[in-house]
């Protein structure tokens, strides 16, 4: 029982603390990151120096995961580091914020919070347009912030939580295609990709089977593949097609605007969708705990 045993202590520490507010090991994290990007991230082989601050960062942490892991009852670590890996609660305060500012009338909040959670520009969002952009946040982060910490821990305990969590961070961080990142940030991108492989088909499938089903199952199949990333094309598909609703479309970054494909099936989002987003991803988590403890019971009693 020590994976549910783990599980339940991260998710637990998660919901009653919240983000750390102070010290959080993934900000010193980032900054060491910049810190060596700035210092290597020039002249040739950048494909070949991304690959070596990859592995400078990250390598160190997962073997000190994995000696930790080797205590008398480990499961706690495990936990722990769950923890850390976990945003849950955090992502839930992001949305509720973006739908109160939305439900009060105050667009200035409702975009200033908006832009937490999206790197497209907010500041000329209508309602709609916040509404596409929060939901759309939320549920590709159900899987970054969410299901992929819980499948690696149930995995590998506390190296395989914090190999997926670092690597997430470097692969927002470095995984851009601009100038700057488009061969530095490959290592970076494709390891991410690679991790989250069976964690976001499997957030895709709960939220398929959690809401108007066959509509995300058709998302699914026919609007994935379409989206830049392969794995958030069929989270966000699949999420939007459960909640009968149409997302994707224009954007705009940087200035300017990008039209992306369509996802889902339904009505355009509004600020009553971000609740419902929040429900789906919320259920979702509590059907994970109940499969991974089952599963773990049953490896234990055969």
């Amino acid at each position: 029982m020590t994976i549910t045993l783990a599980i339940l202590l991260g998710v637990l520490l998660d919901r009653l603390l919240g983000e750390v507010p102070r010290w959080h090991p993934l900000v010193g994290f980032g900054r060491s990151a910049a810190w060596l990007e700035r210092r290597i991230n020039k002249g040739s082989a950048r494909i070949l120096r991304g690959a070596l601050g990859w592995t400078l960062l990250v390598a160190p942490l997962a073997l000190g995961a994995l000696l930790l892991a080797g205590l008398q009852h480990g499961w706690i670590v495990d936990g722990i580091a769950l923890y850390f890996a976990l945003g849950a609660r955090a992502l839930t305060e992001h949305g509720h914020d973006v739908a109160q500012a939305l439900q009060h009338g105050d667009m200035e909040e409702a975009r200033r919070r908006t832009g937490y959670l999206v790197s497209r520009e907010t500041t000329r969002m209508n309602e709609e347009q916040i509404a596409r952009a929060t939901t759309e946040s939320l549920l590709e982060n159900g899987n970054d912030a969410i299901f992929g910490a819980l499948f690696w821990c149930a995995v590998a305990g506390a190296p395989g939580v914090i190999l997926y969590r670092l690597a997430n961070t470097l692969d927002a961080m470095w995984g851009y295609r601009n100038a700057r990142f488009n061969e530095f940030g490959r290592i970076a991108a494709r390891v991410d990709d690679v991790l989250n492989f069976i964690p976001a088909r499997l957030t895709a499938l709960t939220y398929a089977l959690l809401g108007e089903w066959r509509r995300a199952l058709r998302s699914w199949r026919a609007q994935a593949a379409g989206w830049s990333s392969p794995n958030a094309g069929p989270v966000m598909a699949a999420g939007a097609g459960s909640l009968g609703l149409q997302l994707g479309g224009a954007a705009i970054y940087e200035g300017i605007v990008e039209e992306r494909p369509l996802l889902g099936e339904g009505r355009p989002a509004e600020g009553r969708d971000i609740p419902r987003a929040l429900t789906l991803i919320s259920r979702s988590l509590l059907v994970w705990i109940a499969v991974m403890g089952l599963g773990d019971t049953l490896v234990h009693l055969f």
